[in-house]
């Protein structure tokens, strides 16, 4: 039966039961937790921002409330009868729908295709064109928008491609919907359009999820937030009369009358080399994920902290300064000379080693052995005339096997069978054995035990003291704060911060984050 065009938008009820409610919601991936026990409950016509840092559990949670994921244990309700969705078509059919920030829609057709796509209303096994394009246009002026149903979605930009993909979520009767990252490649009178659309979807009782890093826009548009921290619920708590900085805490797993500096084996940070010109100097990058005038200087024995939430465009700003991304705008020096990257290639031949986030899925290769993730980098150096010095090549896996202390059974272990810990100190050998003057670290202890994370610290130390400079990101403020001699802080794609010595604290850098003035 044919839902009436516009009636999709859920009126508010008398109904005692929430929209939504999830409890003990678990996830484990090949005996890895991702969500721990997480309750989570959504009224009519709330708007709930869900926030948390990489790894906290957010695409888990929301892939499990919209089908795409079973869950491994908890239940959940969607007003009031308990619901097991096994794919996205039968949450969509229950009224659960989301909006991505990657536009799922065909560009070669119509917008009322794309509306009622799958769906499409027949007349004696045809598909009734007037019908459907006028069903079309009776959702679309349920939303405020004038586009015509007939148009190639092609031809509409960004923003009105995002509300059909809105008016399709209508289409379907829409409940409850998750918007991930919506304004990502919004203008800002487009991100408007989209606070209107958000606010008419409220007045009639759609429960939504909000998904984004940008706090403006939480706070705009948002009632309530749920903070999530490696797979558990931290908190939930009602937007209005919550600090940013009380937020940027909740996600950190702070407490403001403990923003000290922690223990961690850099024990202090060493000045760099006096008046000697920066190592590194890298002026108004612009570039990838909105990145805008962001400058960082980095000297010989020096450690340069960059910190951020997720989505500030600390990770861009490495790969850009690595030729991983491309450079819009701005200057890249490395020893006063000018560098023009187009390929990490050209940064590794100019002495840059770069030890990525995710060492699963850039770093290691798991089916290759230690001596072959180690010496990756290193092999234009070993070859001649096209072939790999063998005696070269064991010489240098034994001398850095043992530097390192990396514990391995033998170099011909898969590298898949080592530690965290262990497979990380592979990563840097793989740079150290290039002997590199610059080296950027993402997250380098993220993922390991305590005890592999305090070696990784005070190898980093060693190579600081030996002459190396380094330009580090954590999302351990205690790393930041105790090794670095300057913090750069970013948000939002921009530096807003720049801290130095003494005046470098875990309550400066949240308070930068989090734009408490």
């Amino acid at each position: 039966m044919r839902a009436t065009p516009g009636s999709s938008l859920t009126r508010l009820t008398d109904n005692p039961e929430p929209l939504l409610r999830a409890e003990e919601i678990t996830k484990v991936f090949a005996g890895v937790t991702a969500l721990a026990g997480i309750n989570f409950s959504l009224e009519r016509g709330e708007v709930r921002a869900l926030v948390g840092q990489n790894g906290a559990g957010k695409s888990t949670l929301i892939k499990i409330i919209t089908g795409v994921l079973p869950r491994s244990g908890g239940r959940i309700w969607l007003e009031g009868q308990q619901v097991q969705f096994r794919n996205p078509q039968q949450a969509q059919a229950a009224g659960v729908t989301a909006v991505h920030q990657e536009i799922q829609l065909l560009e070669g057709r119509s917008v009322a295709e794309n509306v009622y796509f799958g769906r499409e209303p027949r007349r004696w096994g045809l598909i009734d064109w007037k019908r459907m394009n006028e069903d079309t246009r009776q959702v679309l002026e349920k939303l405020g928008l004038d586009i015509d149903p007939r148009m190639a979605l092609g031809s509409l930009n960004i923003a009105l491609r995002q509300m059909v993909s809105i008016a399709r979520c209508v289409s379907l009767g829409a409940k409850l919907i998750v918007f991930d990252e919506p304004t990502s490649s919004l203008t800002t009178h487009e991100v408007s359009t989209l606070y209107t659309t958000i606010r008419r979807l409220q007045a009639d009782g759609v429960g939504m999820v909000y998904i984004s890093h940008r706090f403006d826009e939480l706070y705009t548009v948002c009632d309530s937030v749920t903070v999530l921290r490696d797979g558990k619920l931290a908190a939930t708590r009602k937007l209005p009369g919550l600090e940013r900085i009380d937020l940027v805490c909740l996600m950190l797993g702070k407490q403001r009358e403990e923003l000290r500096a922690g223990t961690t084996a850099f024990g202090g940070h060493p000045a760099p080399h006096g008046e000697m010109p920066p190592l590194l100097r890298a002026e108004n990058l612009s570039g990838a994920a909105h990145l805008k005038d962001v400058s960082v200087e980095v000297r010989h024995s020096e450690i340069v902290g960059l910190a951020g939430l997720l989505g500030s465009g600390r990770t861009e700003t490495a790969r850009v300064i690595f030729g991983a991304d491309r450079l819009d705008g701005g200057s890249i020096y490395l020893e006063g000379k000018k560098l023009r990257l187009n390929s990490p290639r050209g940064a590794m031949e100019a002495g840059i080693g770069f030890v990525a986030e995710d060492r699963k899925l850039h770093g290691i290769i798991p089916e290759l052995s230690v001596a072959e993730n180690l010496t990756l980098a290193a092999l234009p150096q070993l070859a001649r005339f096209g072939f790999i010095s063998r005696t070269r090549h064991r010489e240098i896996v034994a001398r850095f096997v043992k530097q390192l202390g990396i514990k391995i059974s033998s170099p011909a272990q898969k590298i898949r069978e080592l530690s965290g810990g262990n497979q990380q100190k592979v990563l840097f050998a793989r740079w150290l054995c290039r002997n590199p003057k610059l080296l950027i670290l993402d997250e380098p202890t993220r993922g390991i035990d305590v005890g592999a994370r305090g070696e990784i610290q005070a190898l980093v130390r060693e190579l600081v003291e030996a002459g190396l400079g380094v330009l580090m990101i954590s999302s351990e403020l205690e790393e930041l704060v105790e090794a670095s001699s300057r913090v750069v802080v970013l948000r939002d794609g921009r530096q807003v911060a720049e801290l130095q010595d003494e005046s470098i604290s875990q309550s400066a850098i949240i308070h930068a984050m989090a734009d408490d003035n």
